[in-house]
Parts: C-alpha cells; structure tokens; sequence
C-alpha cells in the first residue's frame, strides 16, 4: 500500500522546546490525570497532601482547607515550618518562587533530611498547581516574618515581597483552577472534599483537619479528628456497606508496626464481615491508591497465607471441598496505611504504588502478626474459617448449578444479550433485579454499589425514543430500547411471554431531577404501550435516588425533592443546629456506597411500584396520549389544567 508524501519542509526549525511551566499548560493531563472533575479536584489534592507532608513529619498539628463562595476557588493553610523563603544565588530568586514555578525543585529529594517520608515524590505539585490556576496566592509564616507571592497561570505578578511582623509559623496556598484549561463549567465538590479530609483525619492519629465551606449560607465548618485513627474508621466503613462483621461485635484485627531495616511503617484494621466481596482501602503516605498497587498485594498474601497456616496447623481443612484464594478473602475489609520511604507510583496522579520490593515487606510484617492473632483468638478464628469453608461451598453449588441449570428463559436469550449489561450471578428471577440506569457515569457507581449475586445494571447511553410517537420500525431499530428487551429476555408486544423474563423486578433509576423525570416518563411510555403485561404483572419500578443529603449534627437525612427537604428540616432541626445541604448534582456524581444505601439495597431503599389502578387503564391511556402524543395542543391543555399543581420546576 502506498503511503502519503509528507507535505512541507520537516528540519531542525520544526522541533519545539517547552520551557518553564509551559509543558504543563500544554499537556496537563500527563500531570493531573486530566481536566475533567477528577483532575480539577487532584490540584487541591497536591496542596493538602504538601501540608499534610508536614505533618507526617512532625512539624504541623492542623491543617485547614476553605472552599469560597464561588466554589471554584480553594485555600489550603498549615501550621508547618512554612516554606523557605531565603534566596537561592543559582536563581536570583527566593526558594518560595523557585518552588511555585520550576519543575522539579522541593525538599523532598533527599529523604532524612528534610522529609522521612512523604506523599510528594518529584518537586511539581506545586508548580503544576500554579501552571494550571488563573490565579494563585502563597503566604508564608516564617522566622518571626509573613511573605507573600502572587501568581497568575504560572508567571509570577508583581514580586516576591515581605508583609511584617508575624506569629507562629506555616504555609497558605489559595488559588482558582483556569477555565480555560478546565471549562467554565467545573467547581469543587464539598461532599467530595469533606469526605477526602476526614480520611485524611483517620489516617493521622490527633491531627486536626478543618474544612470551611463557604458556598453555604452561613459558611459551615467540619472539624475532624480521630484520636484512634483506622481503628476508629474500621467500624464506619463496615456499617456503611450493611454487612454485619463476621462474627457480630467481633474484634477487630489491627496492627501498627515498623520495619527499620527496610524503613517501612505498616498500620493496618482488618475485619471479616458477611459481604460477597472484599474491600481494602490502601494508602501511601497518606495519598489513597484506588487502583492499589504492591503494598495491596503484600497484605492479600498475609491474609491467605495466615489463613490457610492456621487451618493446616488446626487440622480444619474441610471435606469435599477445595479452598481458593477467593474464598478466604471474601468478605474482608480493610484499611491499610503504609509509609514508604522512596515510594514509585504508577503516574503522577499517585493512584498505583509499583515498588517490587513492598509486597513482601508488607507481607513479612503482617503475615505472622495476623497468625498469631488468629491463634490467640479462636472464636474470631473459627468463625473466620467457619465463613471461609461456606463461601467455598457456596461457589462450587453455585457453579453446579450454572452448569445443570438454565435460567428460566430460552438459551438464544443469553446468547444475545447486551454487551454493555453487567449481568447478575443469579439464575433465579424470583430473586434477580435489573436496574436501568441513566448514562455510563451513573451505571458506573450503581456497578461498583450494587450486589453482584442479585442486581443487573444496564446503562442507557443514548437518547431514548418516544415510543408514543415512533412505529414499530424505529422501536425496532432504537439500539436502547432493543438493548432493554434483550437483556428482559422475554419478547415485546404480542410474543411478550412472562415466563421467560429473566428478572423479577426493573426498575427504572434516573436522576432525580427533570431531565431524569423525563427519560423515566419516555421508559414507561414504552412498557406501557409494548410491554404491558410486566406492569399488570407489577415488576415495574421507580427506584428513588436521594436529591438532597441533610447533615444536622451527627445525623444524615435523604430527602427526594425540595419539599421533602423542607419537611425533613422542620421536622428535625431543633436550636441552633446548623444544616449541611448536598444536592447531588446526577446519580454519576454519588458515591457508590451512598448510592447503595439509598438506592439499591433492598433493607433501605425505597421504590414505587409501578401499576394502573382496576379501571383507570382508559384513563391512563388518554393522558399518555395527550402527554407523549403529536398533538401539540392536547399537551398544551394537559400542562395548563394541572399548572396549580405545580409549585416550582426544576430546570
């Protein structure tokens, strides 16, 4: 095949060299990951994560994030040494300037010195913050003075100047990420950011994290600090996931250890609880690693090494049945800390620890603590092999069964199913759900938050087809619709057959605002005019996502609307008692497990139950007609005859 000339002069003129913060600017996804939400939030991530450096070290006691009013810009302050400010002869230029706009260029280089350990590896957080901020303010605290350096998209504003006299010492950053390198329309989100410090309040023992939320009226302020640190979150996290720890009120298993040789600090709280999976949330040097990493590996190997020395050495070994990795570890929960000193991550956004060398460190130190602690606790012991040897059963039934018996549906029906469902393990349709989500974003969270034995997902990603006003030919050529009636397994229209409907329950889960009102009146429009028989039958349902989270103290409260909001709040706010509000923005920007708790879980979600009541169907059938239809006018009187119904629209 031939290939295409190259057209113009290619030489020596047409390389480019970045220089400065230019590359940043240039390509800031190769140092926050991107610049949508996540990158957006990682800039504040870098500024908390230096102050807190200082703490780890032990010269802060208290580090304090505000979030101002237009919730688009953000001040970090420490009580930390503060950042040098002398002047560096190779630069001309104060430390404090150097660090704030060269690449590279930190204390943290040389370990022992200046930093032990710490989450900041390379010497560009904080000039990768200020490349990609139209606008950034730096005051420090230091030797009896207050100094103060102004920049704007990385270039320095006026100049490096002294305040006076001030007392104490430490570091505030406040800066406003650029629109024009992430968009006008992104902000932070609190909820996100409260969630972030108050983790970082149980990874450090005593140390004070204060979050100030101005967007609120009056400004509210979150104060948090754990005293018992992991232990203390261990028990919260396992409630959060509704699943009981195995056995009841059992105890926790927790470590907190140091290898010197290795210069290795392990901290770990580790339970057993009744869930199908396992979750270990890991950490290095206080910076979370979602996608885990070598330290994650070295504690599974601990577990299943613990686990099976014990049974060896107790002679449980089960009949009949052969104990898996898998096995061992379902159900746990974990939180783990780790201090590395020269720690390697995967990227710059620190999401994956890659050090070889930490597995075995990490399992050299919890392994034997693990087996002792498991021989010294027999009950919590037996209970943990009792659960282990069951999850193993459990499986290999589970697997007799796939292979002996089909679902209650013909075999082409799984054969076509839709690529983007995320099926349950469940053959039974008396006890499987599926779950029709709006957009990738939000079947992404109901994913992660959802029961893999019982809830399918099946995310919707394009528009949805008014079924009032389409004939059969586009219904049939509608991939979304389509999508739905194959993963239902059981036919449409005429050829609907109950009995081979491959889950008991659907139900419909939008958001919780008018574009999501929208798409559930367009889904229900479509079952009612070509799949009644599954409303008649009543396995139709509106699941209820939470608009509001209402934090009145130490109690949290979901309301479904604006004025369930209010019914909630006169209802439970007594005194002075201060509302923290959340609206969630779409079901994407919650967090999984808020959206089980509310959502999915059958012990606490609510639904409605979808159905026509005797001998309303003509009823029924007029107002979707009138509502859906091509009748432009007959909608017009529908809307103004019911608009003294209507007290406020959501748009």
């Amino acid at each position: 095949m031939a290939q295409p000339k190259s057209k113009g002069k290619y030489g020596g003129d047409e390389i480019q060299v970045l220089e400065g913060l230019e590359p940043v600017r240039k390509r800031p996804g190769m140092y926050i990951g991107g610049t949508g939400k996540d990158g957006y939030h990682h800039l504040l991530w870098e500024l908390v994560d230096n102050s807190i450096d200082e703490a780890i070290n032990g010269h802060a006691t208290k580090v304090e994030v505000t979030l101002h009013a237009d919730g688009k810009s953000a001040t970090v302050e420490d009580n930390g040494r503060g950042i040098p400010v002398d002047l560096m002869p190779r630069f001309k230029k104060s430390a404090l300037e150097v660090v704030f706009t060269t690449l590279h260029s930190g204390g943290k280089f040389d370990r022992g010195k200046s930093y032990a350990v710490s989450g900041g590896l390379h010497g560009v957080g904080s000039a990768v913050v200020n490349a990609l901020s139209a606008e950034l303010l730096v005051q420090v605290k230091r030797d009896g003075q207050r100094h103060e350096l102004r920049c704007a998209r990385g270039e320095v504003v006026g100049k490096f100047k002294t305040l006076g006299a001030a007392r104490g010492s430490g570091t505030l950053v406040r800066f406003r990420p650029d629109d024009e390198v992430f968009g006008s329309k992104l902000a932070f989100d609190p909820e996100l950011i409260a969630e972030r410090l108050e983790t970082k309040g149980y990874l450090h023992h005593g140390l004070e994290m204060i979050f100030i939320d101005e967007t609120q009226a009056p400004p509210i302020t979150h104060r948090f600090v754990h005293d018992k640190g992991i232990a203390e979150w261990l028990p919260t996290l396992v409630a959060s996931r509704g699943k009981a720890a195995v056995p009841p009120g059992g105890a926790v298993f927790y470590l907190e250890k140091r290898d010197d040789d290795v210069q290795l600090g392990v901290e770990l709280a580790l339970v057993w609880t009744e869930a199908t999976d396992e979750l270990i949330k890991s950490h290095v040097n206080s910076v979370p690693t979602p996608d885990g990493g070598t330290h994650d590996q070295g504690l599974r190997a601990a577990i299943l090494k613990a686990v099976r020395n014990y049974i060896a050495t107790h002679k449980l070994d089960p009949k009949g049945v052969t104990l898996t990795a898998e096995d061992i570890r379902e159900g746990v929960v974990a939180i783990l800390s780790t201090y590395v000193h020269d720690p390697q991550f995967q990227s710059q956004t620190k999401n994956r620890l890659n050090n070889p060398e930490v597995a075995g460190q990490v399992e050299a130190l919890v392994r034997p603590a693990l087996e002792n602690y498991l021989n010294g606790n027999p009950n919590w012991a037996q209970a943990v092999v009792a659960r282990t040897i069951i999850a193993a059963r459990a499986r290999e039934a589970s697997r007799a069964a796939a292979q002996s018996v089909s679902r209650k549906t013909a075999v082409s029906h799984r054969l076509n199913l839709p690529g983007k469902l995320a099926d349950c393990a469940s053959t039974d349709p008396e006890e499987s759900e599926l779950f029709i989500v709006e957009g990738d974003s939000a079947g992404g969270s109901a994913k992660q938050g959802r029961d893999r034995r019982t809830q399918a997902i099946l995310p919707l990603r394009g528009k949805v087809l008014n079924a009032e006003q389409a004939n059969t030919q586009k219904l049939l050529a509608n991939k979304e619709l389509q999508d739905i009636v194959s993963a239902l397994g059981c036919g449409m229209g005429e050829q609907l057959d109950t009995s081979k409907l491959r889950y008991g329950k659907i139900f419909l889960l939008m958001d919780a605002d008018a574009d999501g009102h929208h798409i559930s009146t367009l889904l229900l429009t479509f079952f009612f005019r070509h799949m009644k028989k599954l409303i008649d039958a009543g396995h139709i349902y509106l699941a209820q996502p939470p608009l509001y989270r209402i934090d009145l103290g130490k109690e949290t409260y979901w309301a479904l609307d604006d004025l369930h909001k209010e019914r909630l709040l006169k209802q439970h706010q007594k005194g002075n008692t201060r509302a923290s509000i959340t609206r969630f923005k779409g079901l994407g920007e919650m967090n999984p497990d808020t959206l089980k708790m509310t959502t999915l879980d059958p012990k606490t979600r609510a639904a409605l139950r979808v159905r026509v009541p005797a001998g309303e169907e003509l009823a029924t059938d007029t107002v979707i007609s009138e509502l859906m239809g091509k009748d432009v006018g007959a909608r017009f009187r529908l809307i103004t005859d019911n608009a003294h119904e209507i007290d406020d629209l959501d748009v």
